[in-house]
């Protein structure tokens, strides 16, 4: 299906990138009541799942197997003829995630390899028409969604390591001998289609999480957003879904058209992991990270950080004013790893109490201290800490007239002192190790956003 008054400079496999016929220039984008109302929805969720599921699981070496040049596209893709997810099934797995206080659910609808995790009209190579399975996962997951009241995410991979018209290619999928002939504006109109499938066959989408465009950044020209047409297809989601967010994993500064911006392994304001050095923008924040060390499922991987660990980078995330996205790679066999769900139940535990300072609240007016974070909500200040051996702990927050401490947990007040500079907690000498400690101070006034 091709979008009617695009205009689209044509590309060919021996034309270079630099010599696109025009250059970019920002195209108009201004926010919906329905999307603006979708943006806040999204930040009061706080917390979601990541799913990377694909034919790659089968080799138990992650999601970027395929990128060894020494295997082959054309036998990798003959993993799909054995890919039987016995053990899949959809209840289960929404039904854990919900439990763990999660609020949506992000699954690879189609990843760097191509294969398509639903059924598609436009590719041979997918679940339904490739495998014995049968069987559309991505339907029976909306399903549950839609049951049990969690909203739907799907990414979407705008690199390819197989398609001839992913043409030219960046630096990954370098196969020898790798099949270019094909033409860029015939995958353009690929993902038009399948993104055209997933929002009109799958119920109500949240949001739309692009990744790969990144692929590209050595080629002069290649993030061009004209180059990906990604005003046309940003308008394509926007027209199909009203409320649907649009946000993408290129590790920039957002373009015009996108409703989140993207933090892989990072808050918002970090850049340990080298992919989030780009300015944090007024747009709601999301950061994905890895239970362990991988994305998708990996067999010696046995390295999952602490149901404490995670609790607190959730904590650390929300008190930066972002999201949580947390990865499981479910086994090839359907299940979720139980290391996966010891987690979530653990996670689940905790957030029965203290939800409610880490969801449907925005960061707190003290920016991160070495002790931890805050979260507020109206008149009130959620004081996070997450460092066991704090004793005293210093607010730099003045002019608002505070009116009590309490712990959130059992209501016993916690002794402060408010001087002119800001607010010292006296925290008890008996109080348990815990992940966090949290901390309600109510205020005379509404606790304003931190200072930019």
């Amino acid at each position: 299906m091709n979008l009617t008054g695009i205009k689209r400079c044509m590309l060919s496999s021996a034309l270079a990138l630099s010599a696109f016929c025009t250059p970019y220039s920002a195209w108009a984008y201004t926010p919906t009541p329905e999307i603006l109302q979708a943006r806040e929805d999204f930040r009061d969720n706080g917390f979601g799942i990541f799913i990377h599921w694909g034919i790659y699981s089968m080799l138990g070496s992650g999601e970027w197997v395929l990128n060894d040049p020494k295997i082959y596209h054309n036998e990798y893709k003959n993993l799909a003829a054995g890919f039987y997810p016995s053990n899949f099934n959809a209840h289960d797995w929404v039904k854990a995630i919900k439990d763990s206080g999660a609020k949506y659910l992000c699954i690879t609808t189609r990843h760097h390899d191509g294969f398509s995790m639903f059924d598609t009209e436009y590719s041979p190579y997918n679940i339904v028409d490739a495998t014995p399975f049968k069987r559309d996962i991505l339907k029976e997951i909306a399903d549950e969604c839609e049951k049990q009241g969690i909203a739907l995410h799907l990414y979407y991979s705008q690199l390819d390591w197989g398609r001839p018209d992913y043409n030219p290619i960046g630096r990954t999928g370098h196969e020898p001998n790798r099949d270019t002939s094909g033409n860029w504006r015939d995958y353009l109109d690929f993902m038009d289609n399948q993104l055209t499938e997933l929002l009109t066959n799958y119920g109500k989408v949240g949001a739309i999480w692009y990744d790969g465009m990144w692929d590209r950044d050595e080629i002069p020209g290649g993030l061009d957003p004209e180059l990906w047409n990604l005003d046309a297809q940003y308008a394509l989601i926007h027209k199909l879904q009203p409320s649907c967010l649009v946000g993408s994993n290129h590790h920039m500064t957002p373009f015009a058209g996108e409703d989140i911006q993207i933090f892989e392994r990072d808050k918002p304001g970090e850049n340990e992991a080298g992919l989030s050095g780009q300015e944090v923008s007024k747009l709601p924040l999301e950061t994905c990270q890895t239970m362990n060390n991988s994305w998708g499922y990996r067999i010696r991987d046995n390295e999952y950080k602490s149901s404490d660990e995670l609790i607190q980078y959730l904590v650390g995330t929300a008190g930066r004013d972002a999201n949580l996205l947390l990865n499981i790679g479910p086994r090839p066999d359907g299940s979720l790893p139980p290391q996966a769900l010891e987690r979530l139940a653990a996670m689940g535990e905790w957030m029965k109490t203290y939800s409610p300072t880490v969801q449907g609240v925005r960061g707190g007016v003290v920016p991160p201290q070495s002790w931890g974070v805050t979260t507020r909500k109206d008149n009130t200040l959620y004081v996070h800490v997450l460092d066991n051996d704090a004793d005293l702990v210093f607010l730099p927050y003045a002019g608002n007239k505070m009116l009590s401490a309490k712990e959130f947990a059992t209501d016993k007040k916690v002794k402060f002192t408010q001087t002119p500079e800001g607010i010292i907690l006296t925290l008890p000498k008996d109080r348990k190790p815990s992940p966090d400690y949290v901390i309600s101070l109510n205020f005379k006034n509404a606790v304003p956003a931190p200072q930019s």
